[in-house]
């Protein structure tokens, strides 16, 4: 079958044939029908995230049809459309049996630790693969679950309320689902802080509040937009330490930031009026949990969650065009998600 695959850390991705994957009595085989390609992938190829072996099949965002399930599996069947769990777990363990698979101690996650969707098949095991309803095009259904899915549990981190303000920091995929989502959840005003002109006109259009980061302190402008009192929920999707300490800044009392981007740098926190005299909270946030994809899903079978036409962009299973769309976002692209269409057989 063909693949896009990382062979050589810091070099672009090279197109391969590579054998068909062979499943055991609990996996599926999934043709992969759409591949979203995260900023994620662009730091594995870079080589800021260590892996177990190369050459490796990068794509950790994937939904398709399923072609072959193994003789023990009864979730799904030949032909359903699924959406796959990017987190592959042991399932028994004390963290997998409370419902945390993210810190298994014997995970492994699709695209890094395992091949990945950047192909014409995918193995997972079957309790991977979520039913995707017919309303939901592939492209959507690849994208929401890592970024939306990433974002949604976010939320839920910071245990937001009904009617309680919101200050997202970035608006690429997980910004631009985090929006939506808070909307669906009941939150009252959001204020999206970007640098790209595209998306904060975008933010706008969707309801919230933008927020210029190219022409004043951020957190000054929240705090002018709020009467001084900051906000209550602040997400931080970027992984700067510097925007995270202004998703710190711009909480009021007992406001909780939850930081999701990546980075290797440290931040700095005076704890007395940022955090003590506040009773403010920092929140870690790791992936997100297979109890959460239900309503996800739902959400966006009922439009809660939409990505519009112009929001993503579609290229091939194409190693020139996939490495074009990794080196695109080391910059402040326009559109929110790129997603690779897969077609031909095997």
């Amino acid at each position: 079958m063909r693949a896009v695959r990382l062979v050589q850390i810091g070099k672009p991705l090279e197109d391969a044939q590579i054998p068909l994957p062979e499943i055991g009595p609990l996996d599926v085989l999934i043709r992969v029908a759409a591949a979203g390609i995260c900023h994620s992938d662009a730091h594995y190829r870079a080589g800021i995230s260590k892996f177990d072996r190369l050459p490796l099949t990068l794509g950790h965002e994937v939904a398709g049809t399923v072609e072959k399930i193994g003789k023990a599996v009864t979730n799904v069947a030949p032909g359903d459309r699924v959406c796959i769990h990017y987190l592959v777990h042991c399932g028994s363990c004390e963290l997998c049996a409370s419902g945390l698979e993210q810190f298994c101690i014997s995970g492994q996650m699709i695209g890094r630790h395992r091949d990945g969707g950047y192909a014409e098949f995918i193995k997972v095991p079957a309790r991977n693969a979520f039913a995707l309803p017919a309303e939901i095009p592939f492209e959507v259904g690849a994208v929401m679950m890592c970024s939306s899915a990433t974002a949604l549990h976010a939320l839920n981190k910071t245990r937001l309320k009904s009617g309680e303000s919101v200050a997202i920091f970035g608006f690429g995929g997980l910004g631009f689902s985090a929006l939506q989502l808070a909307k669906a959840l009941g939150c009252g005003q959001i204020y999206i802080v970007e640098i790209n002109s595209t998306k904060l006109a975008l933010a706008a259009k969707m309801g919230a509040v933008p927020i210029d980061a190219n022409t004043a302190d951020p957190v000054e402008q929240i705090k002018a937009e709020t009467a001084g009192k900051g906000v209550d929920v602040s997400l931080e999707l970027i992984g700067n330490p510097a925007i995270m300490r202004q998703a710190v800044e711009c909480l009021g009392t007992l406001g909780r930031a939850a930081l999701t981007g990546l980075t290797a740098e440290s931040m700095s926190i005076f704890p007395y009026p940022e955090l003590i005299n506040r009773e403010a909270e920092i929140i870690g946030v790791s992936d997100h949990l297979a109890t959460e994809l239900p309503t996800l899903i739902e959400f966006t079978r009922s439009g809660k969650l939409r990505f519009a036409e112009e929001a993503l962009r579609v290229v091939d299973l194409d190693a020139v065009q996939i490495n074009a769309a990794l080196d695109a976002l080391e910059h402040s692209i326009d559109h929110v998600r790129t997603v690779i269409k897969v077609t031909g057989d095997i």
